[in-house]
């Protein structure tokens, strides 16, 4: 049985009275027995920040999988830009205008930090040859050094990937993903194992590239998640069990219960 949510008015700022970008109608994802996602319904204002909490097992990651294409959802509905895009493949929502960064740095260590975000620049056109050397497409080079440049990295434009430091090789992996034109982020614990050094940097470059995205993040920092999300919502077994402000969030009795500890 679905428990009944706490849902508050959304903050100023967050997206409030902007056009529903994402949202999920019962969404459903099931292994054998197992209710990983049970009838989540969540929707997202274009511009929104929006954090995604819970304990571990609570299902974000089959969240963030579901939207993406990973999984395939046993029942309902994720509507992106008015379409229903469950069930297609992480290529086609991809190009839909969605991307992810993931838990583990996903890059290519051995290509310069340049190739890494001129590659998936280059993904974006339609009609690039094989035949072609990449060096003639220069408004792909130019493209890979702007978005570099955004994320504070294009001094390490000519650097292997695998040289950079933790942190410099999150932030190249959310370079990548924003090189894909998104409409919406999703990042999947960005600030793991990071110094508060990295985490304070990081933090701020994703409030900055908030300005022209709408982003969802799954992050395990409280501090993080309270200083960046415009709405939080927190899963616990597969359900939606609270949705609200950060202030409404941290004084929610039963997220503090089953998550917060507080």
């Amino acid at each position: 049985m679905t428990p009944d949510v706490e849902r508050t008015a959304p903050a100023a700022g967050s997206g409030a009275g902007a056009a529903t970008i994402l949202r999920t109608e019962g969404l459903t994802m099931r292994f054998g027995g197992l209710a990983a996602l049970n009838n989540v319904n969540i929707a997202v204002p274009a511009g929104q920040i929006r954090a995604i909490i819970g304990p571990n097992g609570a299902g974000k990651s089959t969240f963030f999988n579901c939207l993406t294409g990973v999984l395939r959802p046993s029942a309902g509905r994720i509507v992106f830009g008015g379409e229903d895009i469950a069930g297609l493949p992480p290529n086609l929502i991809s190009r839909k205008a969605i991307a992810r960064s993931y838990q583990i740095t996903n890059i290519l260590p051995g290509a310069t930090v340049l190739e890494n975000v001129r590659i998936a620049a280059q993904s974006r056109r339609h009609n690039w040859s094989m035949l072609r050397h990449y060096q003639s497409y220069r408004d792909v080079i130019d493209k890979a050094h702007s978005v570099l440049a955004s994320v504070g990295l294009d001094g390490e434009a000519g650097e292997l990937a695998a040289n950079l430091s933790h942190g410099a090789q999150r932030n190249l992996e959310i370079a990548i993903a924003l090189a894909t034109e998104p409409k919406l982020l999703c990042l999947d614990e960005p600030t793991a194992g990071m110094s508060v050094a990295e985490t304070y940097g990081t933090t701020e470059l994703i409030r900055r590239i908030a300005t022209d995205l709408t982003i969802l993040i799954v992050e395990h920092d409280m501090e993080v998640v309270m200083g960046l999300a415009h709405t939080i919502t927190v899963l616990h077994y597969g359900e939606v069990l609270a949705e609200g402000t950060p202030a409404a969030i941290q004084a929610n009795p039963r997220v503090q219960e089953v998550y917060l500890k507080t």
